[in-house]
């Protein structure tokens, strides 16, 4: 897994999603990444000693997951319609 460093945590080379196994958003978005074949990095909260900071740092919550695009948008706990619309837009480009 590539983990970004925290300078391009905003604007990473590929979609990043943070978050933990113990989250059912965050296991509920990863399994839609996963359906829909997206190349994504994940880095998990429970292993990343400073993920969570990093989290936080982009979102300005605490809350997960924290699904970031490579053109520096983020979602915070996006629904799977979130994520198809951003996803879509991306592909369009």
């Amino acid at each position: 897994m590539d983990v970004t460093s925290p300078a391009t945590d905003l604007s990473p080379a590929r979609i990043t999603m943070y978050g933990a196994e113990w989250c059912g958003d965050c296991r509920r978005s990863k399994a839609f990444l996963d359906r829909r074949g997206v190349d994504y990095d994940y880095v998990d909260l429970e292993t990343v000693a400073d993920g969570a900071d990093r989290a936080k740092a982009i979102s300005g919550r605490t809350q997960i997951p924290v699904v970031v695009f490579p053109d520096g948008t983020h979602f915070t706990e996006p629904t799977d319609a979130e994520l198809g619309a951003k996803l879509d837009e991306e592909l369009a480009a």
